[in-house]
C-alpha cells in the first residue's frame, strides 16, 4: 500500500504553504512520526511529522514551492514488501518556443531584436495574444548581473507583506519626542508595552481591524514584538500586555525572542496579535517610519534613545531622549487620535 500525503491545514486561515526543507529523500525509510518536512507559512516555519512508515517512494513537490493546502507533497510506501508502485513527481510542462513568433511581434520589436541579436522564435511572448513585446526582447538581451537566488521562506513572506500594506494601507506616521529619564533601559520594551496597553483602551481604533466595510474593535490586547532573527523580521505575540506587570512582560519578551533566534516559536505564538511595538536599538536611527502589520491598523516604534539637549523651564539641560512614531491606517485612524494617541503613551512613559 501506499500512502499519499497532501499538505494539512495549518489553522488560522492559511490555504498555502511553502516547502521550506525535505527532511527525507527518495528511497529512504522513516518512521511514523519520524521528521518529514518543513512547511514555511506566512506565519512561522513548522516541522511536519510523517504520518506513516515506510520507504519514501516519491517527492513530488520541490523545495522553494509553494503550494494549496491539500496538495499530494510526498508518497511513502508500506514497508511490507508489497511493492507499492513508485508515482512519478509532476513536472512542469516545458514551454516550446512559440513557431513563426516573428509573426507575433510588431516592426518595430523584430527590428529590435535584430540591433541586439535575440532570436525571436525563441522567446514566448507575453503582450496580448502571445505577443513578443519590446520589453520581452530588451530583457532577453540583458547580460546577467551578481550573484542570484530565490526568494523564499521568511524573506518571501516579508516581501509579500511589505507589498501587500503597501498596495493596501494608505499609511500616514506620527513622530514625537519622549523623556525617557524615568524608564529603567533594562526593561525598555516591556515598559513600553504596558503603556501602549494602557493607551489602547482609550483609544480602541488602533486595537482594530479593518474586515471590507466594517472596524472590528478587539477587546484583548495581544501585542506583537518585531524580532531580528538570522531567518528575518519575526512578530511573535505578547499575550494579555494590560492584565501582566512589566516584570511578567519583560520575562514573556525574552522567551519568545530566544525561541524566535533559535527558530523554535510555535505557530500560535506568531498569530492573533492585535497591535505591534518594534525597537531597533542602536540600529533603529533617531526615528523609523515603520510599516504596519497587516490586518492590524497601526504600529509603534522605538528610536534610538540619549542624552540630548533639551530645554527645561528655559535653560538647556541635558536628558535621555527618543523619538516614538505610530504609523497608522488613515482609513481606520484620524490624524488627531492617532495624535493623541502617541502622546497619551508618552505621558505614561515619562511618569514612570
Amino acid at each position: 500500500m501506499a500512502y499519499e500525503f497532501k499538505l494539512p491545514d495549518l489553522g488560522e486561515g492559511l490555504t498555502e504553504g511553502e516547502i521550506a526543507r525535505w527532511l527525507v529523500s527518495e528511497g529512504q525509510e522513516i518512521g511514523e512520526d519520524d521528521p518529514l518536512v518543513e512547511i514555511q507559512t506566512d506565519k512561522t516555519t513548522v516541522e511536519i511529522p510523517s504520518p506513516a512508515a515506510g520507504t519514501v517512494t516519491s517527492i513530488l513537490v520541490e523545495e522553494g514551492k509553494v503550494v494549496p493546502v491539500g496538495t499530494v507533497l510526498v508518497v511513502i510506501g508500506s514497508d511490507s514488501g508489497d511493492g507499492a508502485p513508485r508515482v512519478e513527481p509532476e513536472r512542469p510542462a516545458v514551454s516550446q518556443p512559440a513557431p513563426a513568433a516573428k509573426g507575433r511581434a510588431t516592426p518595430l520589436v523584430r527590428k529590435i531584436a535584430q540591433e541586439l541579436g535575440v532570436d525571436l522564435d525563441s522567446l514566448t511572448g507575453t503582450g496580448p495574444q502571445g505577443r513578443v513585446t519590446e520589453e520581452d526582447v530588451r530583457g532577453a538581451a540583458a547580460p546577467g548581473e551578481g550573484r542570484r537566488e530565490p526568494l523564499r521562506g521568511v524573506r518571501r513572506v516579508i516581501a509579500e507583506h511589505m507589498a501587500r500594506a503597501h498596495r493596501e494601507v494608505p499609511a500616514v506616521t506620527w513622530v514625537e519626542e519622549c523623556d525617557f529619564s524615568g524608564v529603567d533601559l533594562e526593561v525598555l520594551v516591556p515598559t513600553v508595552l504596558k503603556a501602549v496597553a494602557e493607551s489602547l483602551q482609550e483609544f480602541p481604533e488602533l486595537n482594530a481591524r479593518l474586515e471590507r466595510d466594517e472596524i472590528v474593535f478587539l477587546d484583548r490586547y495581544d501585542l506583537g514584538v518585531a524580532v531580528q532573527t538570522d531567518a528575518g523580521l519575526l512578530v511573535p505575540v505578547v499575550r494579555d500586555c494590560d492584565s501582566r506587570s512589566v516584570d511578567e512582560l519583560g520575562a514573556e519578551v525574552r522567551r519568545l525572542a530566544e525561541s524566535a533566534r533559535a527558530g523554535k516559536l510555535a505557530p500560535e505564538e506568531l498569530r492573533g496579535s492585535t497591535f505591534t511595538v518594534t525597537s531597533a536599538g542602536k540600529l533603529g536611527g533617531l526615528l523609523q517610519t515603520p510599516i504596519v502589520n497587516h490586518p492590524e491598523v497601526a504600529i509603534l516604534s522605538i528610536g534610538r534613545i540619549g542624552d540630548r539637549p533639551v530645554v527645561r523651564d528655559g535653560s538647556v539641560v541635558a536628558a535621555r531622549v527618543g523619538y516614538i512614531s505610530v504609523t497608522f491606517d488613515h482609513r481606520v485612524v484620524d490624524g488627531a487620535r492617532a495624535a493623541e494617541f502617541g502622546l497619551d503613551v508618552i505621558r505614561r512613559l515619562e511618569q514612570r
